[in-house]
Formats: C-alpha cells, sequence, structure tokens
C-alpha cells in the first residue's frame, strides 16, 4: 500500500499543480505554451501509468465481502460511461476536455447543452461504479481518488476556461447556447460517436480479464 499511497500523492500533486495559477503562467513563460502541456501531459501519463500499476500491486486488505451481483452493475453502467467519454472527447467543447479542434456552434451543441463536461462525467461513472463489487482498501483508494477529482475537476477546468475568455464573450456563449430536444441532441451528437462508444465498451470488456487479471462477467 505505500507505493499505492505514494503514487496517490504524485497524481494528486501534479493534476493539483494547474490550479496554481502564478506557477502556471511562469511555466508557461518560460517555455512556452506548447513545451508546457507537451511535458505536463507526458508526466501525466507517466504518473498515471505508476499509479496503475501500484494499485495491482497492492495487497488486498477486504473492505467489504465481494457479491457477484455486483458485477451486473458495472456491466450496466459502463456503456453509458463509455459513450460520454467518447462523444465528450470527440465533440467540440469550449467548456470542457476535447480532443478536437473543430470550432463549436452554440446552436447545435448536442450534448454539451445537456452535460458541459460528458468526458469527466464518464470517467467519474466509470471509478464511481468500480467502487461497487470492489470492496478491498486499494481498489476504493484508487477509485475513489478518481471519482473525487471528476467530481471537482469540472467547477475547476471551467473557472479556467472562462478566466481565458473576455467576460462579454462568455455570456454571449451561454446565451447562444441552445438546449435541443432528446431527439435533436441524438441526431447532434451522431450514431458514429455512440457507437465508438460502445466500440470501447466492447474493447474494454474483451481486454479486461488478460490485463487486470479478472474476469468482469458474471459466472
Amino acid at each position: 500500500m505505500v507505493e499505492l499511497f505514494g503514487a496517490v500523492a504524485l497524481f494528486l500533486f501534479f493534476h493539483l499543480l494547474p490550479a496554481i495559477r502564478p506557477l502556471r503562467t511562469s511555466l508557461i513563460s518560460r517555455i512556452g505554451r506548447p513545451a508546457y502541456f507537451t511535458i505536463f501531459s507526458a508526466i501525466s501519463i507517466a504518473v498515471t501509468i505508476w499509479l496503475f500499476i501500484a494499485y495491482l500491486n497492492a495487497p488486498y486488505i477486504e473492505i467489504w465481502t465481494y457479491q457477484p451481483w455486483t458485477r451486473w452493475v458495472v456491466l450496466t453502467i459502463m456503456p453509458l460511461s463509455c459513450i460520454l467519454i467518447v462523444v465528450g472527447l470527440s465533440s467540440p467543447n469550449p467548456f470542457s476536455l476535447s480532443l478536437t479542434t473543430s470550432p463549436f456552434d452554440p446552436a447545435t451543441p448536442g450534448l454539451t447543452a445537456w452535460i458541459r463536461h460528458p468526458a469527466i462525467w464518464g470517467l467519474g461513472l466509470w471509478s464511481a461504479v468500480h467502487m461497487v463489487p470492489n470492496g478491498d482498501a486499494a481498489s476504493l483508494t484508487m477509485f475513489g481518488l478518481l471519482t473525487l477529482l471528476s467530481t471537482t475537476g469540472p467547477r475547476t477546468l471551467e473557472r479556467r476556461r472562462r478566466s481565458a475568455m473576455a467576460d462579454t464573450a462568455w455570456q454571449t456563449l451561454i446565451s447562444e447556447l441552445k438546449r435541443p430536444s432528446v431527439l435533436e441532441t441524438v441526431f447532434q451528437v451522431g450514431a458514429l460517436r455512440i457507437l465508438g462508444g460502445l466500440a470501447l465498451y466492447v474493447t474494454l470488456l474483451y481486454l479486461h480479464e488478460s490485463v487486470i487479471g479478472v474476469s468482469p462477467l458474471p459466472g
């Protein structure tokens, strides 16, 4: 557990570091924005990998007894989690995480009109639901940490995005944001993104036993 606690501490440190605005501004001014984000992303990935390895190597300390039915909770909710992650990362989003540089249209915002941070909430849902069948200290430590960050992260990220924009531009964006109906939202999201989320779910289901060492299927 010592290694896991060390990985958790380092993970928290590097994820709370950008919140220290003077330090972040100073680093960007010294090394440039591209270098800052490249280095920070590389370190974050390395620390996340270490956290995962430390979790797998941690001893099993039971907090509550495993119940076979709890696997159905994960299997039922994970498709929604995967769809939120894929839709969030592949859709333009001025409020939150996104991997696309396509312009955001407030008239056709898709899921962003209902959930401003779909990718983060998808990750939070993934971590929270995994605490149901995994009642050991290591799992509760790691998944609890990720759930906590997913619930506090959206507010911090949105505040950072807002500070990067002029107040009038931010207010204009909010006022022009349309809320489509559920059916319109599905069409704006698109079948490809939804299928991509389901494909991610199937992939994780297939790789789970070989990577984690435990089958996610009841039996």
